[in-house]
């Protein structure tokens, strides 16, 4: 699965993805940071699911219509705990995901949004 990691996220997550067989890139690693709308939008473009602590992809996504291809945000989940809880969460989730889900991992918790249908 194609994956953009935020910033926000430890680095080791894509480290461990990519060692799973993802795609995965780590907006750490780009020179400067352009802000949640431009993360969104090269997510978006490049058809990667974004994996973020940040709750304001979800504003951006839910209450602005933004396009996404599917968003994992991580709440209160330990640094070295989070790329097993996203492999788990792409695992089961991938489909829903790639249609555009919004994937909320907490201790003990997993609530998923499915992408609305637009009427053609």
């Amino acid at each position: 699965m194609k994956l953009l990691i935020d910033s926000c996220v430890w680095s080791g997550v894509r480290d461990e993805l990519a060692a799973a067989g993802h795609d995965a890139q780590w907006a750490g690693d780009w020179p400067v940071d352009p802000g949640d709308d431009e993360i969104l939008s090269r997510a978006f473009s490049d058809r990667r699911t974004l994996i973020t602590l940040d709750n304001d992809f979800g504003e951006l996504a839910v209450h602005q219509s933004r396009k996404h291809s599917g968003i994992v945000r991580l709440v209160d989940i330990h640094p070295r705990k989070q790329a097993a809880e996203c492999a788990t969460a792409l695992a089961t989730y991938g489909a829903q995901l790639q249609a555009g889900a919004i994937v909320t991992i907490e201790p003990g918790r997993v609530r998923v949004r499915l992408a609305v249908q637009e009427d053609e």
